[in-house]
């Protein structure tokens, strides 16, 4: 399994000169949330401020503090080497027709030079967030499940795909993690609190044991099992008559995932419709969590 702390460790050990774009301040509609930042060397770029016009000046502010030449309109401009003092600058930016840009607000643009100790400060920073990702776990390999476990690991979750058939994992993004097991219903009890669960296995006798296991805890961010209208209906029975389950243990299921508003099959695009919905999910829930904690 890859990481975003990797990479970043990867940009920060390979770039030579690096420049930190941080938003330092925000008033009115913008882009990113003060805090977000982008890092740029002379050559490449790690993360965004937000795009447009705002961040091509920011970037050209940090390439001329790194004594880089400009280039317009394909044309190189003379280098603007500046004071090697000048390790730090501030833009303050505001977001209307004078840059192209139309959100209405304004944003103050922190720039520095990245020494050892910034970049120690940085891959820390970003192990501590991703300490806290909130998880998902992806039961089953399959189609959808391949393609769940690739959209989700665009997105600041923590994903694990869960399977009992060793050939399923094989074409699973180097993303997320993946877990080999003969009992995938134990990770839904050592799963953290919190956590997501997306039940879609090649066995429907195996997706009902894992929802009800899910659905018997009452600190999960989602449980959603791929499906028709019949078989919820069928899990319902048995989860009811069989497994002990209570009909509020039941309400708190989704099933179909991705809903059934729009009427596509394609793996890719329930693993789509899905995605916003689990991600929505483990928003609201940390949000709730966040307010009950403040």
């Amino acid at each position: 399994m890859t990481s975003k702390v990797q990479d970043l460790k990867e940009f920060l050990g390979s770039a030579g000169a690096i420049a930190l774009v941080e938003v330092a301040g925000t008033r009115g509609s913008t882009p990113r949330e003060k805090g977000a930042y982008m890092l740029v060397s002379p050559e490449a770029i790690y993360g965004t401020i937000g795009g447009g016009q705002l961040e091509y000046m920011a970037i050209d502010k940090a390439r001329q503090m790194l004594g880089v030449p400009l280039k317009r309109g394909g044309k190189q401009v003379a280098a603007q080497r500046i004071d090697v003092r000048e390790v730090c600058a501030t833009l303050d930016v505001p977001l209307g027709p004078e840059i192209g840009q139309c959100c209405g607000g304004r944003v103050e643009v922190l720039i520095r030079l990245v020494d050892e100790t910034r970049a120690a400060e940085l891959v820390a920073a970003a192990e501590a967030e991703e300490d806290h990702l909130p998880h998902l776990y992806i039961f089953g390999g399959g189609h959808v499940g391949k393609a769940l476990a690739a959209s989700m690991s665009l997105l600041p979750v923590h994903v694990v795909v869960v399977e009992s058939r060793a050939e399923e994992l094989d074409g699973i993004t180097d993303a997320v993690e993946t877990r080999l097991t003969a009992m995938p219903e134990e990770m839904v009890r050592e799963a953290p609190s919190g956590s997501a669960f997306a039940v879609l296995t090649h066995d429907h006798a195996l997706d009902f044991l894992i929802a009800a296991e899910a659905l018997k805890r009452t600190d999960t961010a989602y449980v959603g099992m791929i499906g028709s209208k019949t078989k919820k209906a069928t899990f319902r029975n048995w989860f009811l008559k069989t497994a002990g389950g209570t009909e509020a243990e039941f309400e708190r299921l989704v099933s179909p995932i991705g809903g059934d508003a729009v009427k596509d099959k394609r793996p890719p695009v329930i693993a789509a419709l899905a995605a916003a919905e689990m991600m929505t999910a483990l928003s609201l829930h940390q949000a709730r969590a966040g307010a009950e904690v403040a």
